[in-house]
């Protein structure tokens, strides 16, 4: 069974393929009782066989199909080992109310539940794992349970929650925009600026060929953060000089073909900008890199990077003939032919 972790922004959510499992729920300091010491008697069960307690019952409405729910939640397996926490995070997360597809959604207790209002949710690893038992993992041995503890934070309309994110997405950008002008300004980088939002400064000329999209490009870098911390490097000595952990990385050029969406928007454009054997420095907004999910540890969300490139060599691709642009040979005599005249007798 193939296993997927998916990044948005910073939610995140284990898919056991075929079976998801949300790995969603909350500390909640008001609940000593133990989930797994509370006994599968004293639970209701759903149609779909998760077992759960509701411990609050707020006034409030309750999440209906495609609200979107924003929530805290605690995983544990039964011997009450922590899997995930949202607030060892700092971050809830958020989902939108859909059907049921499987006992492991949890999408038949959302709609039991108001904002504020806190549950237990038990869901047996026996129907989670049902054809895949290969996948099943030790500390889930057969007859156990999946515990949740989740709390709901806020239900909004599926517009209301499309309005906030656009608010504050648009935030965030215009934060980026700020520190990557600062940091130009400190650094006293007079960059030429593009449409996209591409900066770049060629701080090493050359006169050879530029690349056209099709074409292989080797490419010697150095990526950075605004804050000058290094992710990723091609180049030994940077590496090393940053710390970065690259275990069995042969350090040489990395070969693109441009225009093929191998690199991030922000290079496939950049180095087609850039002579064979320059050098240039790149500031790449976010909105040309990793937008709002960022990419793992080192680039957080909205992360404008600076690069330090040097396009080491083109391998030029078959390219089609340049299409005729109708302009006329002056060497080439013209012919005109005599109007027809009509005969009279």
């Amino acid at each position: 069974m193939n296993t997927a972790f998916l990044l948005s922004g910073k939610k995140a959510f284990f898919v056991i393929m075929k079976h998801p499992i949300y790995f969603l729920l909350p500390l909640l300091a008001l609940f000593t009782m133990s989930a797994s010491a509370q006994q599968t008697t004293d639970l209701k069960k759903t149609a779909n066989g998760a077992l759960y307690k509701i411990f609050t019952n707020n006034t409030g409405p309750k999440a209906k199909k495609d609200d979107v729910i924003t929530f805290n939640f605690i995983q544990t397996t039964d011997k009450d080992s922590l899997l995930y926490s949202t607030y060892k995070t700092g971050k809830p997360v958020q989902a939108q109310i859909q059907a049921s597809q499987n006992v492991g959604d949890l999408m038949d207790i959302f709609p039991l539940l108001a904002a504020k209002d806190s549950a237990l949710v038990k869901v047996p690893t026996d129907s989670v794992f049902k054809g895949h038992e290969e996948a099943r993992p030790p500390f889930f041995p057969k007859g156990s349970y999946l515990t949740f503890v989740i709390k709901i934070e806020k239900i909004q309309s599926l517009n209301e929650a499309i309005v906030e994110k656009n608010a504050e997405g648009q935030k965030r950008k215009d934060k980026e925009l700020t520190e990557a002008n600062s940091y130009l300004a400190a650094n006293k980088i007079n960059a030429i600026s593009t449409g996209s939002g591409l900066r770049y400064v060629v701080t090493k000329p050359s006169v050879k060929r530029k690349p056209l999209s099709g074409d292989t490009v080797l490419v010697n870098y150095t990526g950075r953060i605004l804050n000058g911390k290094v992710f990723d490097s091609s180049i030994a000595a940077d590496a090393k000089s940053a710390g970065l952990d690259q275990p069995g990385r042969e350090y040489k050029p990395i070969s693109v073909i441009l225009g093929q969406q191998q690199v991030i928007p922000g290079w496939d454009e950049a180095l087609l900008l850039l002579n064979e054997g320059s050098k240039a420095k790149l500031i790449i907004p976010s909105s040309l890199a990793y937008g709002d999910r960022g990419a793992g540890q080192d680039i957080p969300p909205f992360s404008t990077l600076i690069f330090d490139v040097e396009l080491v060599q083109v391998k030029p691709a078959k390219h089609a003939p340049a299409a005729k642009t109708g302009v006329i040979n002056p060497a080439k005599k013209r012919v005109y032919r005599k109007p027809l005249t009509k005969k009279t007798n």
